[in-house]
């Protein structure tokens, strides 16, 4: 087995607290997880960035979280309302980021050159664990639209053997080669917004406020059901960082990827809230909650019988098939990154067609190990179960992010400060670390517990990984200085 390559040292940080007109970093975008020196071709500009963040925010999930969160009432409206506002501190967090390293990476790279290895590690591990468990929440929300084609609930083996299906098929799409999965992607995209856009603009022609149900449904206080839908909600946010993965590839970063996340997340915050007021005002609440498919469920209703249901189950379940391709290759892409700078083990570094094949089969097996596990010994509610745990994961690499800016602010020259954006940009980023925080507790114990044992596992490796690096610089350098024979 090969030695891992000792992690090149992060570049130096830039010393002012706020705003900078040049960085350490570099303007070209050169240093990054790809390690120092590396290009990147700047090909898409601010329209091209927001689109990639608005796409990667508007996934699958959406397609089945009305139904999760009604069973809180219509208090989970408020819930999504103060989500949003957290999401954008965070989107604003992500772009004064990027201002600073405008270099591919996102929150690895904020958390790795702001508290060293450890912590880049971390927000690696828990990054991919988020992206290969929102793979199987992805496919058991497409096993419910599926059902609405062909009847599988009342078997359990059908259930996992289509939700297992759901998820290989991206997989080997994406072993394929990257032209495949882009072909894929753009099929996938298409569709995905024409349910979205059924509902949300012709469901005010059909809305019934008597629909709505109570405002709070459930024995929770009012601050814990804001708290337990928020959490299940993040899940429909799940992207906010995109631009900031990609920044090497933008077009001046510096003044495009911020922009881009802070508009992308404003355009998906605004069809949310339109297509889940739709969704709540058109299936009445005791349908809703106990609904597989609310989407196909408020279609039928606006038009009457089961072909629009049928039609918009066919374009949900393609486009979760469509966010599965983007998603299993993202969760393959970052542990490719993280063991090119030595963190992961090489072997994630393999490629074929451009693709990171051994990320992806690992992947792939996890998802389905989770989905079966949830499947037969998990609760009732699979997709609320995998949801909580992507968001107690998700939460990890948000909170280091935020901890990074605020190391940042804190850590530049007292000379140098703009105190107005210092105290801006601090606010923000506390807003941003609390409001993840709130998250946290919001997700529940069974999630954080699932959660916790995810992350910890990582400790193991990356204390592997760490001794192999630390043997191999001792062995280069006793072969530069042999000791003296006795």
């Amino acid at each position: 087995m090969s030695t891992a390559p000792t992690a090149p040292q992060a570049p130096p940080l830039p010393t002012e607290s706020t705003e900078s007109t040049e960085s350490t970093d570099g303007t070209d975008g050169s240093t990054g997880t790809g390690g120092p020196g590396r290009q990147h071709a700047r090909r898409f500009g601010l329209p091209i960035a927001t689109a990639l963040v608005m796409g990667n925010i508007i996934g699958g999930g959406i397609f089945l979280l009305p139904a999760s969160v009604a069973p809180f009432g219509t208090i989970s409206l408020l819930a999504f309302g103060v989500l949003t506002l957290g999401a954008l501190a965070l989107a604003l967090v992500f772009g004064r980021l990027s201002h600073r390293h405008p270099v591919t990476g996102g929150p690895y790279v904020y958390a790795r050159e702001a508290f060293g290895d450890f912590a880049g590690f971390l927000a690696a591990w828990s990054y991919w664990i988020t992206a290969w468990v929102s793979n199987a929440a992805l496919a058991v929300a497409a096993v419910g639209y599926l059902d609405v084609l062909v009847p599988l609930h009342e078997s359990k083996a059908a259930t996992i053997g289509a939700a297992l299906l759901i998820q290989w098929l991206p997989a080997l799409a994406n072993l394929a080669g990257t032209r495949y999965v882009g072909a894929v992607q753009l099929v996938a995209t298409v569709l995905k917004f024409v349910p979205l856009l059924l509902v949300a603009v012709g469901g005010f022609f059909f809305f019934d406020s008597a629909n709505l149900g109570p405002f709070r449904a459930g024995d929770d206080s009012a601050l814990g059901a804001v708290s337990a839908s928020a959490a299940i909600l993040l899940f429909s946010y799940l992207g906010v960082e995109s631009a900031t993965v990609s920044a090497g590839e933008v077009r001046d970063p510096r003044r495009n990827v911020g922009r881009a996340t802070v508009l992308g997340t404003l355009a998906a915050a605004a069809l949310y809230l339109l297509t889940m007021v739709s969704v709540f005002g058109t299936v009445p609440h005791d349908a809703l909650v106990s609904s597989s498919a609310p989407f196909a469920d408020s279609v039928n209703l606006m038009f009457g019988g089961t072909w629009g249901g049928a039609a918009v189950a066919c374009m949900a379940l393609v486009s979760m098939v469509g966010a599965l391709n983007g998603w299993t290759l993202l969760s393959a892409q970052t542990p490719y990154a993280a063991a090119r700078d030595g963190l992961f083990p090489r072997v994630f570094t393999v490629k074929r067609r451009g693709v990171p094949t051994v990320g992806v089969l690992v992947t792939v097996v996890l998802a389905s190990l989770l989905t079966v596990y949830n499947y037969t010994a998990g609760p009732s509610g699979v997709f609320e179960m995998l949801v909580l745990v992507t968001t107690f994961t998700a939460t990890v690499p948000y909170l280091l992010s935020a901890a990074a800016q605020i190391h940042f602010l804190l850590s530049g020259r007292a000379d140098r400060v703009h105190r107005p954006r210092l105290i801006r940009d601090l606010v923000l980023a506390l807003a941003a670390f609390g409001f993840s925080l709130w998250l946290v507790a919001g997700s529940g114990y069974a999630a954080v517990y699932q959660g916790v044992l995810f992350l910890f596992a990582g400790v193991l490796v990356h204390a592997w990984m760490a001794g192999r690096r630390r043997a191999a610089a001792a062995g280069a350098a006793e072969a530069v200085n042999p000791a003296p024979e006795a």
